[in-house]
């Protein structure tokens, strides 16, 4: 993945993105969602729906997201999440990913 500049989107731009099926449409989406979104369980939604998706680049980001949700909003649905990104950590395509993102969450919420 390269770098992208992350855009503010309203909720309609961003639907409209994820229902795409353009990778790079959901990325950016899923991005928008995380930084700019006032509702923090909204855009956490986003990204545990997105821990799914058929492309490997999506669940990365999805995954990712969660850090920027806890570093804008300071707080998660701890229990969900960590027990979403546990079925994932075993992922041979997932784990690096997932690891970085319970250390970045972990860093940011300040617990053990």
């Amino acid at each position: 993945m390269q770098y992208r500049e992350v855009v503010e989107r309203d909720r309609a731009e961003i639907h409209i993105l994820l229902s795409s099926g353009d990778r790079t449409n959901i990325l950016d989406a899923l991005l928008s969602a995380a930084y700019y979104d006032q509702d923090w369980r909204w855009s956490q939604g986003l990204c545990l729906e997105f821990l799914r998706h058929d492309d490997l680049d999506v669940r990365r980001m999805s995954a990712t997201c969660l850090g920027p949700i806890a570093r804008v909003h300071e707080q998660l649905d701890l229990d969900l999440v960590l027990s979403e990104l546990a079925l994932l950590k075993n992922d041979p395509y997932m784990g690096s990913t997932v690891q970085d993102a319970l250390e970045d969450i972990r860093f940011l919420l300040k617990f053990q």
